[in-house]
């Protein structure tokens, strides 16, 4: 593979040779395998002077392809913020494309939050600073770094914890830059994960900065129930997350949405405000949502001004029970991955 002069100047961290990672990796053994990404394995790496760190080796027949990889690189060595994961080096060549990272011990939000062990050990307050953490992190992508990204694939398995659960968010091999303060773009091409996304995004392929906000609305929400928006299921009638929170909401039983491992220790009135803040984000208009600034403006205030009222969202995705599913309209050439529920649309509209 051969990397355009231009893309190689821009990159701003360390090249390393494929026999040093393939030292550092015990040859990919599946002892240092840490799990698998959209995009291919990772892996568990030690590197000369002992430093750690996590090998992301993309798959040969994986989605993202040479143009994502150089996108991964060259964007993620400009940003620098503590919510936001390192880019420690890379490895491009024939055989193989690699990005390394830096290593996070306690993995994926998502090991955590949907686990009935690991899920006792954050707590509310444990839980806010997550969410505040992830919202600082988008909020530099969409205003104070020097370019202004937009994720595209934001979820809980793509929030990568460290040792003391200070949230980062990961994997920009989708993310786009975009030009100007209220930019949106449009594409043929819907990547990302069913669930997650805008209904802009997934039926009209439009993003923006709102569409991050609706993410983080879906992960928000997810942290404080415990409960995954996609693997969602009520007995009584098939619902997804966000369409459970929202009828609590109108039934004026918000606190029923919170996860039962911390209905004794929990701030109510905080709790009441993280669901509202939540359904601003996921509400169908995107100029209804709030930015992230104001995301943010709202988590961190100590006032006790009211919240605005949020208005009914758009309800994207659903699954029954061990049956994934989509509420979208898809043409017959769209297809679905139910491991990921992953939507992909290459054909215009």
């Amino acid at each position: 593979m051969n990397i355009e002069k231009d893309s190689t100047k821009a990159i701003d961290v360390p090249f390393y040779s494929l026999d040093i990672i393939l030292s550092a990796t015990d040859k990919f053994s599946d002892a240092n395998k840490l799990g698998r990404g959209g995009f291919g394995p990772v892996y568990k790496g030690k590197f000369p002077g002992g430093q750690e760190m996590e090998v992301k080796r993309l798959s040969i027949c994986s989605g993202q392809g040479v143009k994502e990889l150089q996108n991964e690189v060259v964007l993620i060595s400009k940003l620098q913020h503590r919510n936001l994961v390192r880019l420690l080096g890379y490895s491009l060549n024939k055989h193989e494309k690699i990005l390394l990272y830096e290593y996070m011990p306690n993995r994926s939000l998502d090991a955590f939050i949907f686990d009935e062990e690991n899920r006792l050990l954050l707590d509310s307050k444990k839980r806010f600073e997550i969410i505040l953490g992830i919202a600082r992190g988008l909020l530099y992508l969409h205003q104070d770094s020097r370019l202004r990204v937009i994720h595209k694939d934001l979820k809980t398995s793509n929030i990568l914890c460290n040792e003391n659960m200070n949230p980062k968010i990961s994997d920009f091999g989708l993310a786009r830059i975009v030009e100007g303060t209220g930019a949106e773009a449009s594409t043929n091409n819907v990547v990302g994960t069913l669930g997650y996304m805008s209904p802009e995004y997934a039926l009209e392929g439009k993003f923006s900065t709102k569409s991050n906000v609706f993410s983080f609305g879906v992960v928000l929400l997810e942290i404080f129930s415990g409960k995954e928006n996609t693997g969602f299921y009520n007995p009584e009638q098939v619902l997804n997350l966000l369409r459970h929170a929202w009828t609590l909401w109108t039934e004026n039983k918000a606190l029923d949405l919170t996860d039962p491992t911390l209905v004794e220790t929990c701030d109510e009135s905080q709790v009441i405000e993280c669901v509202n803040i939540g359904l601003l984000c996921i509400q169908e208009d995107p100029g209804e949502r709030p930015t992230m600034s104001n995301v943010v403006v709202l988590l961190d205030s100590e006032t006790s001004s009211p919240l605005p009222t949020p208005t009914q969202p758009a309800f994207v995705a659903r699954r029954r029970q061990s049956v994934a599913s989509s509420s979208l309209s898809l043409k017959p050439a769209d297809s679905i991955s139910n491991n990921e529920l992953t939507i992909s649309m290459d054909q215009g509209r």
